[in-house]
């Protein structure tokens, strides 16, 4: 019989385990930041006291997002998939959100489907080496964004996603400053781009910018780091940011469908460049 609990600390290097056994690319510091962000939205499925899957529930306002749905191989199609989803969305409904969200693999999307969540759009990861330059230095109009911008860029981010993810985004800003880029623009903000760390590659984005703002952040992005590998998460009808991932000789990798269980949340399509990755969008 499967049993649904709540995540603890120490159930850090279970999230580890299984994530590995995926071949997905979060830290420790992953696992610890989205458990500081929702603690009551974080579970474990055991089986005869073992822990063999996980699930976080993470709330922002009237939206939510559910990630990091895995499952032990060895006890894979026993139905512990569908009731972690069960449990999470159980919880969620509790907290009155009017739309919950995922990215889905192929392997997850028929489960999802299953339990109410509609194809949105498609995003496609593209994954590789950055090319080194032969000139290093970028440009002056992309800049390390201050603490005093912070909230400005939560802003853009909420009128482009049209979700308040302010708590998680300056978490993440928190953990690692200088690689928060902006492009200003008079008093406000054209644009950022954040980048976190992974254990098979650097995470390119959140990017949310207007028009040149992107193709200038993820330029500035290619300039400090080059020569390293990167995934970059972009919507597939986006157009620039596949067309760009790709004269910097990233490949495709694999796609993420993005879903929604209730109405749909309409992100502002033309200034989102690229995601957080899969966890929370």
């Amino acid at each position: 019989m499967v049993n649904i609990r709540l995540m603890t600390e120490a159930d850090v290097a279970l999230g580890m385990r299984l994530k590995q056994q995926a071949g997905w690319n979060q830290l420790e510091a992953d696992w610890r930041r989205m458990l500081a962000l929702q603690p009551d939205g974080c579970f474990v499925a055991e089986v005869d006291g073992v822990g063999v899957g996980t699930t976080v529930a993470c709330v922002f306002d009237d939206v939510a997002w559910i990630a990091m749905v895995l499952v032990d191989a060895e006890v894979r199609s026993q139905g512990i998939g569908k009731a972690l989803m069960t449990h999470a969305l159980e919880f969620l409904d509790r907290q009155g959100v009017r739309a919950i969200r995922l990215d889905a693999t192929p392997l997850g999307q028929p489960l999802y489907e299953k339990l109410g969540f509609q194809v949105e759009y498609t995003l496609v990861r593209y994954a590789g080496v950055l090319p080194v330059l032969a000139d290093q230095a970028s440009g002056t109009v992309v800049r390390t964004a201050p603490r005093e911008t912070w909230d400005a860029l939560v802003a853009l981010d909420t009128a482009i996603n049209r979700t308040n993810r302010g708590k998680f985004l300056l978490t993440l800003f928190a953990e690692n400053p200088t690689a928060v880029r902006y492009v200003p623009q008079g008093d406000g903000v054209a644009g950022y781009l954040a980048v976190r760390p992974g254990c098979n590659a650097l995470q390119l984005g959140p990017c949310m910018a207007s028009g040149i703002a992107g193709l200038l952040l993820l330029a500035d992005a290619w300039c400090r780091y080059s020569g390293q590998r990167v995934f970059l998460d972009v919507p597939k009808q986006h157009g620039a940011a596949p067309r760009l991932a790709e004269q910097l000789g990233l490949q495709a990798q694999r796609p993420l469908v993005r879903m929604c269980r209730g109405p749909l949340v309409h992100e502002d399509a033309l200034r989102f460049w690229a995601s957080s990755g899969p966890e929370l969008g």
